[in-house]
């Protein structure tokens, strides 16, 4: 084992997408074990699915798929509503765009300190950051922090919710996922809002990743790889 690593186990929420797979390969680096949760929450892409279970795989970690329909029965978002176009903009009152899906990363992390609970792991990882352009209020650093209280206090239970992401610009990200050796798992991360294989570069979720990977100089190896 690496002394330099932490000898507990960490459990890495992973949606298939770039800061996801990210995150994972941060985990392997710190901790001796690691494994992954992931969330079949009634998303329109399934491909989201698909690109974890491959990168759980390369990365050589357990995996867990937890099945939630209850966000696609809400829908009101363009990632479980075949109604919502991704393209239509920001909601006029919320000023948050329609990829939104209000609740998400709370359910998420409260479903994996259950499991984190059940297996008697102390440590979450998930790849939220408020310095992306969304915005997205449960991806703010104190959003984070008061959900790590209510775990704690909840599951009567040390939580230790790490966010490495959280201050990070998408240059930044890539730059560090570069360090970790994730590049090659990234060629099979998923990204863009249209589910599109290879992605359409078009919607805002591809700009973004696209604008990261220009201003860190690395070739993205999705779009390589396709």
């Amino acid at each position: 084992m690496d002394s330099l690593r932490d000898p507990e186990h960490a459990l890495v929420v992973l949606s298939g997408g770039q800061d996801s797979t990210t995150c994972l390969y941060w985990a392997l680096s710190r901790f001796a074990q690691v494994s992954a949760i992931s969330f079949d929450y009634g998303q329109r892409h399934r491909v989201e699915l698909d690109a974890a279970r491959t990168i759980a795989a390369m990365a050589g970690v357990g995996h867990t798929i937890i099945p939630i329909n209850t966000f696609s029965a809400l829908g009101g978002n363009a990632l479980t509503d075949q109604q919502i176009s991704p393209d239509t903009g920001p909601d006029a009152e919320t000023l948050l765009p329609n990829t939104f899906v209000p609740g998400r990363n709370l359910i998420f992390l409260t479903f994996a300190a259950a499991l984190a609970w059940q297996q008697q792991l102390d440590h979450l990882v998930v790849g939220v950051a408020q310095t992306d352009y969304s915005g997205y209020p449960d991806c703010r650093d104190h959003t984070l922090q008061a959900l790590e209280q209510a775990l704690c206090l909840g599951m009567d239970r040390q939580i230790l919710l790490h966010t490495p992401l959280m201050h990070l610009s998408k240059a930044d990200t890539v730059r560090l996922a570069m360090q970790l050796g994730a590049l090659p798992a990234l060629a099979h991360s998923h990204t863009c809002y249209h589910g599109a294989v290879p992605p359409c570069g078009e919607c805002a979720a591809c700009q973004l990743r696209a604008k990261g990977f220009a201003e860190a100089g690395v070739a993205d190896p999705l779009v390589q790889y396709h």
